[in-house]
């Protein structure tokens, strides 16, 4: 069994009709830059690494078989030194 993130009326949305909807957004918000799907995939681990989260969570919640592919979203993450001198 496969389960939508997107689904519609109609069942799961293709993946034309994702490209479609997230370009017109992007425009609609005027936006420069072309806009992909996997870009949410980016935006959400670098939400949860800002955040705090821990990076094996982020691993998992991401879909990561290796940590490597994880440790790029706490890299940039200023959050990680939160406390640190507490």
């Amino acid at each position: 069994m496969q389960i939508g993130l997107f689904v519609g009326e109609r069942g799961p949305f293709t993946r034309q009709a994702i490209n479609y909807l997230l370009n017109a957004t992007a425009k609609k918000a005027g936006l420069q830059i072309k806009v992909h799907p996997h870009m949410l995939r980016h935006s959400c681990g670098y939400t949860l690494a800002n955040r705090g989260s821990d990076t094996r969570l982020i691993q998992d919640w991401l879909g990561h078989k290796n940590i490597s592919h994880t440790v790029i979203y706490t890299r940039t993450a200023a959050s990680r030194f939160d406390g640190l001198w507490r």
